[in-house]
């Protein structure tokens, strides 16, 4: 007759899991944007006569951004947003990472396994902590209760191992994609905004040609400087984003695949060291 046992209860997360609330972050870095816009780009030094309505003084760059207009403060909140949850997602994904070297761990983990020596597998999930730690210490109790039971085929023991390492997974996997689709959504936004802020700069260009301005008229000229520095702010907006997706993309395809390795070590441990019962 089978035996069942309860399943231990998960371990708790330790550490930091990442900022769930994100449009607080939003909320935070468009309240900074502004105050870096008026106060900083804004600054009376920047500009002649020290007033902002005034062109730009040579060789001011904050004064020329400043100039960018309305656009500029909702680039730099994209900006700062980005920056923000590049942070944030350091800080998360090297807690889910764990304290030791994931690759040692793993190999750590699979020498055990081999040597049939789970106390020293579990161990080292304790003294790792992080995701795959914690998966691989939820297919560990798995592995054991499994060994405990009795009335089951060997196939169908292996198969609950796997489905526990797969729940556990799916568990843990929230947090490492936490905030991840805002950073994709920004790398597209940088570069719309930008857009837009060069096409209402150009629009202030042909305005001040279309009343006789001049070629060499200040509205002219604040005109194309607007669309210019909406492009550059825009382009680099987009840039950070892109590069800190695809860096944590990268990261977590590791984790996840460290997870995969580490699940199918434990399955086919099992089934190299278990016979089918009478």
């Amino acid at each position: 007759m089978a035996t069942t046992q309860a399943k231990a209860a998960p371990k708790k997360k330790t550490g930091f899991q990442g900022i769930q609330a994100a449009i607080w972050v939003i909320v935070f870095c468009f309240v900074a944007a502004v105050l870096v816009y008026k106060f900083v780009l804004g600054n009376p030094d920047n500009f002649q006569g020290g007033d902002p309505a005034n062109a730009v003084k040579d060789g001011s760059l904050l004064g020329t951004i400043y100039k960018g207009g309305i656009v500029v403060p909702v680039i730099i909140t994209l900006l700062f947003t980005v920056i923000a949850l590049s942070i944030e997602r350091w800080f998360a994904l090297n807690t889910a990472f764990g304290k030791g070297k994931l690759p040692k761990f793993v190999s750590s983990i699979k020498e055990a396994l081999n040597a049939n020596d789970f106390a020293k597998a579990q161990k080292l999930c304790d003294d790792q902590r992080g995701t795959v730690a914690n998966v691989v210490g939820a297919s560990l109790r798995a592995y054991k209760e499994m060994e405990a039971t009795s009335g089951m085929k060997k196939a169908q023991k292996i198969a609950k191992i796997q489905q526990a390492h797969e729940e556990a997974t799916q568990l843990e996997m929230p947090t490492l994609q936490m905030n991840m689709p805002i950073l994709a959504t920004l790398v597209t936004l940088g570069t719309l905004t930008a857009l837009f802020g060069t096409v209402v700069g150009m629009i202030r260009s042909f305005a001040a040609l279309a009343s006789g301005g001049g070629g060499d008229s200040p509205a002219l000229s604040e005109g194309i400087s607007e669309a210019l520095v909406n492009t550059a702010s825009g382009i680099l907006t987009s840039w950070c984003a892109v590069i800190a997706y695809n860096y944590y993309s990268n990261k977590i395809d590791k984790l996840t695949y460290a997870l995969d390795e580490v699940g199918y070590t434990i399955a086919q441990t099992y089934e190299a060291n278990h016979t089918e019962e009478a």
